[in-house]
């Protein structure tokens, strides 16, 4: 057998990274909260209009990348690179609003081993993204421009 580097392709079309995500999204929902934790009206408030904004980004998204759409970070051979509605704003709007909505629902719900998951899919998705983004570039040559103009994960800031 032969020595090879290591590669975190988990399987061709990258199915180890959706198992991967499997995982954490169940570990939500076993993950017990603190008791007696509680947050100001205002912060839960916030939360929950987080939760309904990453609701509406992650509807939005799958909508405009319609046909194009996998669990899998290997682009569809047919597959066209979408630019357009969320995708000018964020490269990742799907693994944004994910991300902002556990955030949100784990405010709302006074959650606080939920808000430590928030940081860990985003940990998770940004090493997802770049598994992705390499395959992207791959596929689509004008990938890089499309890269330097918009942000990864957080609209105009990251």
């Amino acid at each position: 057998m032969k020595n090879r580097p290591f590669n975190l392709t988990m399987g061709p079309r990258g199915e180890g990274w959706v198992l991967v995500q499997a995982v954490l999204f169940a570990s939500l929902l076993v993950i017990p909260p603190i008791p007696d934790v509680r947050f100001p009206f205002a912060g839960r408030l916030a939360g929950g209009v987080l939760l309904l904004l990453a609701g509406a980004l992650g509807s939005l998204s799958l909508l405009h990348l319609g046909r194009n759409l996998t669990p899998f970070p290997k682009p569809r051979a047919e597959g066209e690179l979408v630019q357009h509605g969320t995708y000018a704003v964020v490269r990742h709007p799907i693994y944004t609003a994910i991300v902002f909505g556990t955030l949100g629902g784990a405010v709302l719900l006074e959650h606080v081993p939920g808000m430590a998951m928030s940081l860990v899919l985003f940990l998770f998705f940004d090493l997802k993204s770049r598994h992705e983004e390499r395959m992207l570039r791959d596929k689509f040559p004008e990938y890089d421009t499309y890269r330097s103009r918009v942000k990864k994960l957080v609209p105009w800031i990251y």
